[in-house]
């Protein structure tokens, strides 16, 4: 069975770092990752936060780069899907501009996202 809605974007955040996957649905694959649990990127960070919204727009920034390599970044009618509201109420309230922090820096970087039941009006 093929799933129409092959790639998606899933988030996890701790109280210390924050981790971008995109998963290939059909086979449950993680296609692309990017964290800040990551020694070249927590090197990076001021002060060791790495778990802030600057730190979320570097991690969508680094996968955006990554989907770029595996040759995603420009949907080829296979967008990512993303469904922001979902994310936003799985990680709750408090991590909202980090949610958003990821998702923008992806757009901004020419990733082809997909929104799902989305309300809150991306492209």
């Amino acid at each position: 069975m093929v799933v129409s809605k092959r790639y998606a974007l899933k988030l996890f955040m701790s109280l210390k770092y924050i981790t971008a996957n995109v998963i290939d649905r059909n086979n449950g694959r993680i296609v692309a990752t990017a964290s800040t649990a990551e020694h070249a990127l927590k090197t990076t960070f001021e002060c060791g936060r790495s778990c802030n919204a600057k730190a979320a727009a570097v991690v969508g920034e680094v996968l955006a780069r990554r989907l770029k390599v595996e040759g995603l970044e420009n949907g080829q009618g296979r967008g990512i899907h993303v469904d922001i509201n979902k994310e936003v109420e799985k990680k709750g309230f408090k991590n909202r501009t980090k949610v958003w922090a990821v998702v923008n820096a992806l757009k901004d970087n020419g990733v082809s996202l997909i929104p799902e039941d989305n309300h809150d009006g991306i492209s």
